[in-house]
């Protein structure tokens, strides 16, 4: 009989290993969910710092002149042709072909967005500027529609007033495992004027709250 105990022994080992191993895992999905659900703190995060500091980029010549330039080119367009548009950058996602695509992510003021998402270290994961139709002038990174102005994004910025800024919820990205906020403002012309288009900023706030917990500059 005493030596069959080791034997019963080496049988129980692996289970009571793999039920702590289970228990841990559980417990770390749990944990993981619950920051999730809770969310972050938006006043404790984008505070009139980060929004200054983005309104330092939007309010640039470049991206003045690239709006002007598209409402122009786009002047007296209907609902009908922007619908056209929307779908023919919806289509050519799928097509080797993309000239509407290629065009709005190759002009400068693309160049320029990619260069400011590029070197603030994954604090902003995406910036994309619109004209006073709510259609992409240029954007750091590829979106899957043309149109914003069926959008909160753009119904509470460009419409409202040149100095519009709104703030949306958190929301969870999956892919990234990162919470992001959109910052979407208005865009104003060079004299303080009326408003000409809006942007929005998605900002990586897992990353901005690191980066408030060292109190390292943004």
């Amino acid at each position: 009989m005493m030596r069959a105990m080791p034997f019963k022994f080496s049988l129980l080992k692996p289970v009571l290993l793999k039920s702590v191993s289970l228990s841990l895992f559980s417990a770390s999905l749990l944990s993981m969910s619950s920051a999730q659900a809770a969310g972050p703190s938006l006043k404790d995060l984008i505070d009139d710092e980060v929004v200054a500091k983005i309104k330092e980029f939007i309010d640039t010549d470049v991206v003045r002149m690239s709006i002007e330039n598209q409402n122009a080119k786009y002047e007296g367009l209907d609902q009908a042709g922007i619908d056209s548009l929307d779908t023919q950058w919806r289509t050519e996602h799928n097509l080797e072909k993309k000239p509407l695509i290629s065009a709005t992510l190759s002009n400068p003021l693309s160049a320029y967005l990619t260069r400011i998402q590029a070197r603030n270290y994954g604090l902003y994961t995406s910036v994309f500027v619109m004209d006073n139709n709510g259609l992409n002038v240029g954007q750091s990174d590829i979106s899957s529609d043309y149109w914003q102005g069926d959008e909160a994004k753009f119904k509470n910025t460009y419409p409202i007033s040149a100095k519009a800024v709104f703030i949306d919820e958190p929301e969870w990205n999956d892919d990234l495992k990162i919470w992001v906020a959109q910052v979407n403002m208005s865009v104003a012309q060079a004299n303080g004027g009326e408003s000409i288009g809006a942007a929005t900023i998605d900002v990586n706030l897992t990353e901005l709250k690191r980066l408030k917990d060292n109190n390292a500059p943004l």
